[in-house]
């Protein structure tokens, strides 16, 4: 006979076993869940399981019971987060270029216990449905969250930051400066989280690349700047490079000012491969869809940016510039 204690975990762990092991395609038999009952240590009768289900349909937890064939099976129906809901939040972390890759995981492992474990490996195809550069920045996740704190505690915050240097690695601004900084809103744009404040150094309304943030801290002062965040227009942030554009995918070469690495490596990622020329440039090759928005995007960076090959993309920038030559020439 189990004592009370007992008692209140075997309905726990009779909960997790129907909402780990069922779903709509799979059910278990009587005899199953009791096995896995016995698995934690507790024995169960038969009737008085009967009677646990019917008492977690009463919590609230949806159990069918279907007869397939001579088998009676049970399993959990509606959940509170349907499974295209869930790839939907999946495929939102990890699209989000904010967030790690280590974070995001850890996310996606969290998202799939709100599943079953069957529709949980659905969850784990979903990550790789598409390999997006992702943020190297693992405070990134944290400092978010300390934005939104001060936000709603209207305290101003301390931070510091970095750029990208040839070597691929973080630099800090303005010789490790400290901003201050009075934060009103958090903006997400071009797949990129912005901190829009009030700069006390400045006395103007700034942006700040939440990613680059390093070292950030609370201040014990208040916000300031609500007159000048009144007039600022954050949907002019709205603003895409490349965009959704269809394209034949080709491996690019580039030539790149030195000085132009930060703009690199935040479109396609720290992992690019870097080949220093001289004191002035680099060359590296990136995998890019190549549509008019790319060769848009390499135009708007003027002579700091090269396409160097395959030839056949060069051509296709050489047509459009005639084509855009011919436009405005065309009276």
């Amino acid at each position: 006979m189990l004592d009370k204690f007992d008692q209140r975990l075997k309905l726990l762990y009779l909960m997790n076993i129907m909402l780990e092991k069922t779903d709509d395609e799979h059910g278990l038999k009587s005899t199953d869940i009791i096995n896995l009952l016995s698995d934690y240590g507790i024995k169960v009768e038969r009737k008085t399981l009967y009677s646990d289900i019917e008492l977690l349909r009463k919590f609230g937890i949806d159990i069918y019971k279907e007869q397939c064939g001579k088998q009676t099976l049970y399993h959990v129906g509606s959940r509170d987060f349907e499974l295209p809901e869930l790839k939907l939040l999946v495929d939102l972390v990890q699209s989000s270029r904010f967030i790690t890759k280590k974070k995001s995981q850890s996310l996606i492992n969290k998202i799939e216990k709100l599943t079953s474990k069957y529709e949980a490996e659905q969850l784990q195809r979903q990550v790789f449905v598409s390999e997006r550069v992702k943020s190297e920045n693992e405070r990134i996740y944290y400092n978010v969250d300390l934005i939104h704190t001060a936000i709603n505690s209207d305290k101003s915050i301390n931070f510091q930051y970095f750029q990208w240097n040839i070597n691929k690695e973080k630099e800090l601004r303005h010789n490790g400066k400290i901003y201050d900084v009075s934060p009103w809103a958090l903006s997400w744009d071009s797949e990129k989280y912005y901190l829009v404040g009030y700069d006390e150094d400045l006395k103007a309304i700034r942006h700040y690349r939440v990613d680059k943030i390093l070292n950030l801290k609370l201040s014990d002062r208040q916000r300031s700047g609500k007159n000048e965040f009144c007039k600022f227009d954050i949907a002019k942030y709205s603003k895409r490079i490349f965009g959704m554009f269809d394209g034949e995918e080709k491996r690019v070469k580039l030539r790149v000012k030195n000085s132009f690495v930060g703009v690199i490596i935040d479109r396609f990622g720290i992992d690019i491969e870097i080949n220093i020329r001289d004191n002035e440039y680099f060359e590296t090759e990136v995998e890019v869809v190549v549509s008019e928005q790319f060769l848009g995007w390499i135009l708007a960076l003027g002579d700091n940016v090269k396409i160097v090959e395959p030839e056949e993309v060069v051509k296709n920038m050489k047509d459009m510039l005639n084509e855009r030559f011919k436009l405005y020439n065309d009276e």
